[in-house]
């Protein structure tokens, strides 16, 4: 059952309760590939469910709009500490929403509507967020896009003398580097270098990776990037939050975009919790566990290469794997839906230069932060890469039955593996 337990909201409204505790069942039964999620351990859970839910707090510590906030100020100060000491940083702002008004924020912060900006392009592996037609950042300044490599060596990754030279074409006010579905390291000094040359400000969207960075599984954006963004769930294994983090120079503009620039009263409940995975993620156990993550994704990745599976970039640096299954037979929706009746949850996802439409498309992508989190090692990777090869082949004959079968074996082996937030009833 949820854990912990929830009886009051049993008694108060069996309808929720219900989805909740059916919720729970399923994260524990499923194996969860999706790149972005992850379970948050007790501690964390526990602090998003506090009284510091009923409280307003407009401003910041020490200036704020409503009275009663003495516990509220050092909730949040621990929460900003926190954050800079973590990541070295000079300045942290813990009170965006979620990672897309973050990004708003900074647009906020150092740009005009009808400026020029620039990012990686939606299909190659960037997000909404960072210039792409539909969100607003595309429809409100004039969005430079870049791409990745179609072939060679470096196929898969960021195009770096195209981002130079669009960076010097275009003298974008802001650049982006990172993404949503980039299975190889970030070079952010390439990316400072072409910043300083083009004159723009770079910002590091570092949502994916985060906690890979905490751990020192992946390079760090620190002295490279004026802005660092970031959510707080996914590999840094927090709430449903986001972060602003920068050089000193830049504090005030990113204060003041945040609010009163693009929101209200910060989320006090989310800010604790926020707080509580920032100490879990300064200990020796989280930066062994972000290793992990990164060498379940490698083992994973091979398994998928010896079973035929063509891997964009071909392979991965971090948590992510990004998967074409055109030479498979099967599109990315499909695929994705079968498989997660197989008990493995994942998501279809486009892949660069995709010829199918972004609601359909070739790819699935895939990460390791949650079955790390589970305590899955390296050893089982072929058993899971063996369950979505015969998945794959199930869901292009269209054979429900098989991939019952797998889904049972699925919740055979996840019986031995504890998950955060579900306790198993005698």
């Amino acid at each position: 059952m949820h854990q912990p337990a929830i009886p009051h909201l049993a008694l108060a409204d069996p309808d929720i309760a219900g989805l909740v505790e059916a919720e729970a069942r399923r994260q524990f039964e499923k194996v969860r590939l999706i790149a972005s999620e992850n379970y948050v351990s007790p501690a964390v859970l526990e602090a998003t469910g506090t009284v510091l839910t009923n409280k307003y707090s407009e401003g910041y510590p020490g200036r704020r709009y409503y009275e009663g906030q003495q516990n509220v100020d050092p909730v949040e100060l621990l929460a900003v500490d926190r954050a800079k000491a973590l990541f070295g940083v000079e300045h942290a702002n813990v009170q965006p929403y979620s990672g897309a008004p973050a990004n708003l924020a900074v647009y906020l912060a150092f740009a005009q509507p009808g400026d020029t900006i620039m990012g990686m392009a939606l299909p190659m592996g960037g997000h909404l967020t960072h210039g792409w037609s539909v969100s607003a950042s595309g429809k409100w300044f004039n969005a430079v896009r870049y791409s990745v490599r179609a072939d060679g060596p470096d196929a898969g990754r960021a195009d770096l003398d195209e981002v130079r030279e669009l960076a010097l074409k275009e003298r974008p006010k802001l650049i982006f580097c990172g993404g949503t579905a980039i299975p190889r390291t970030i070079d952010f000094p390439a990316f400072a270098e072409i910043a300083r040359e083009s004159g723009a400000v770079l910002v590091a969207d570092v949502a994916h990776i985060a906690g890979l960075i905490a751990g020192g599984a992946h390079p760090s954006p620190v002295g490279y990037a004026d802005v660092i963004s970031t959510t707080t769930h996914k590999t840094l294994r927090g709430p449903r939050g986001a972060m602003l983090m920068s050089t000193a120079e830049h504090a005030t503009a990113i204060d003041k975009a945040v609010f009163p620039g693009l929101q209200g009263g910060p989320h006090d409940h989310t800010t604790a919790a926020i707080a509580v995975a920032l100490r879990e993620a300064s200990t020796s156990e989280f930066s062994a566990y972000a290793h992990q993550i990164v060498a379940n994704a490698k083992a994973l990745a091979e398994a998928l290469l010896e079973r035929g599976f063509d891997l964009v970039s071909g392979g991965t640096d971090n948590h992510l794997i990004l998967v074409d299954l055109t030479g498979k037979g099967v599109a990315g929706k499909p695929a994705a839906r079968a498989l997660d009746r197989a008990g493995i949850e994942l998501n279809y996802n486009t892949v660069p230069f995709d010829p199918r439409k972004p609601f359909d498309p070739s790819g699935v992508r895939l990460g390791t932060a949650a079955i790390t989190t589970r305590g899955l090692t390296p050893e089982l990777m072929p058993r899971i890469a063996d369950w979505i090869d015969q998945a794959v082949q199930a869901a292009a004959k269209e054979d429900d039955a098989a991939l019952d079968g797998i889904a049972a074996q699925v919740r055979e082996l996840l019986a031995a593996y504890p998950m955060p937030g579900w306790a198993q009833t005698p």
